[in-house]
């Protein structure tokens, strides 16, 4: 007698080349499994946008695994700690004698995983993990001393120099399988959340929108990546970060398309793939130092020494940079394109977060919080890394001293002001020159405020406050 064997998705939701379900196949007929734990996920910052973006991303995934004859069973818990017992019961309900899921590397998942692995030992059954959201398992790459990298460029290269085309060999399709007679259960409405999500529209969700990205972005972007990305008005990006982040697509997807537009290569050749392959490596890299450094998941910074810095206490200025209000245009249209869309440009996210870390002296802490509420893309290792460069706390920390004067940036990366003028309706009609740092004869009656802090003084005061540490 064959028994059933559960697949267990989480942010992994795709059909095509996923490690678990692949396995899972090898072993016998596959029932799916769909556990939502909004109460945990709400209290760990995710919000709204990313939440919806989920849920729609399941409903795509019942429909493609409803075309291979695999149910999908949906259930609510509270809590991580439900898990194992959850899991446990649809295992004896459905007599299933095996369980595969895909790691995932924050403290609070690899606690849960675990715990699920031993109970079902403890009951007899197996439940097995696979490394599919990278390359090498975290362990699997190490310093010469046999420690975590904690810079990202020697990591790249020993990323580079150790892959093989065995490590990102694209899994198989699963042919369809007879239907059995569990039948999947629908996944209920969101619940009322504390913020209302973006119009879902924006951001389609499921494999198929995003193998149209990637495709897209290789055939018509991908050759200009390294000359166009820090353009925030010119549409140069992959856009695929919220594919990725929920597994709607692989790296290894990924990875394959650019090599087969790479004559093979990876790490040489058009300068524009090679430079959106490191982007791919450092998604990688930031689920190591999760797992190397778990301070970092516990709100610590990844620089020790860094915890003595005094953050500064300021609830208008901090509200004036999530409202979009700080008198920078080029932080207040970043701001304002995070609230509307889900989404920022990945130059902007530097902008705006150093912005927040070194001119106002505000916790960055707070910063990324606010963008993991608001993000269709929040992925907890991705937006912390981000956010610990921006604020000289992390790894390959940003120096201390390195603080972007957010209107240089503007003029550099906006010189016709046309992402201000997108995002800042009121400054659309002051000369494009004028837009980064308008003039008060320019602005009359424009309701739109003045700097609320000079860039030098902020500056003087971010390198006071560093240089007080001690690194001892």
């Amino acid at each position: 007698m064959t028994y059933p064997v559960i697949v267990w998705f989480r942010s992994d939701l795709r059909i095509h080349d996923n490690t678990a379900l692949a396995a899972a196949d090898r072993q016998g007929p596959v029932i799916a499994v769909f556990l939502r734990s909004l109460p945990h996920w709400q209290r760990h910052g995710h919000g709204a946008n990313k939440l919806d973006f989920w849920g729609r991303g399941v409903a795509a995934l019942g429909d493609s695994l409803s075309g291979l004859g695999i149910p999908l069973l949906h259930h609510d818990i509270d809590d991580f700690a439900e898990a194992p017992a959850t899991l446990l019961d649809i295992a004896r309900e459905t007599g299933a004698a095996a369980l595969h899921f895909n790691r995932e590397y924050p403290v609070d998942e690899l606690a849960r995983d675990a715990a699920v692995i031993d109970a079902f030992a403890e009951a007899g059954l197996t439940a097995t993990g696979h490394h599919d959201a990278v390359a090498f398992a975290p362990g699997e790459l190490l310093t010469g001393k046999g420690d975590y990298y904690g810079v990202f460029t020697p990591f790249a290269k020993a990323w580079h120099r150790q892959l093989t085309s065995e490590r990102i060999a694209l899994h198989d399709t699963l042919p369809p399988q007879a239907r059995r007679s569990i039948t999947s259960n629908p996944l209920p409405e969101l619940p009322e959340l504390d913020d209302t999500p973006i119009d879902g529209r924006q951001w389609p969700a499921g494999e198929g929108p995003a193998a149209d990205r990637l495709e897209r972005f290789l055939r018509f972007r991908g050759r200009h990546y390294a000359e166009q990305r820090d353009f925030p008005a010119i549409r140069g990006t992959s856009e695929l970060s919220p594919y990725l982040a929920l597994g709607m697509i692989s790296h290894r997807q990924c990875l394959q398309a650019v090599m087969a537009e790479n004559d093979g290569a990876l790490a040489e050749g058009d300068a524009g793939l090679t430079a959106w392959v490191n982007e791919l490596v450092w998604r990688e890299y930031y689920r190591h130092v999760a797992v190397g450094f778990p301070r970092v998941c516990r709100h610590r910074p990844f620089q020790r020494h860094t915890e003595q810095l005094a953050w500064r206490d300021d609830e208008a200025g901090f509200n004036a940079w999530c409202e979009g209000r700080t008198g920078y245009p080029i932080v207040d249209a970043a701001m304002r394109q995070l609230i509307t869309t889900g989404w920022m440009h990945n130059r902007l996210r530097m902008v705006t977060a150093m912005f927040l870390s070194k001119h106002l002296l505000i916790d960055w802490r707070r910063g990324e919080a606010f963008f993991l509420r608001h993000l269709v893309d929040g992925e907890f290792c991705a937006n912390n890394g981000g956010w610990q460069w921006a604020a000289s706390t992390g790894t390959d920390a940003a120096p201390y001293f390195r603080i972007f004067n957010p209107t240089t940036q503007s003029i550099r990366f906006d010189p016709d002001g046309r992402f201000l003028a997108e995002w800042l309706p009121e400054l659309a009609e002051l000369p494009a020159k004028a837009r980064h740092a308008p003039p008060k004869d320019l602005l009359g009656d424009v309701d739109y405020p003045p700097p609320i802090v000079d860039h030098r003084a902020a500056r003087a005061r971010a390198l006071e406050a560093f240089k007080a540490l001690n690194k001892d």
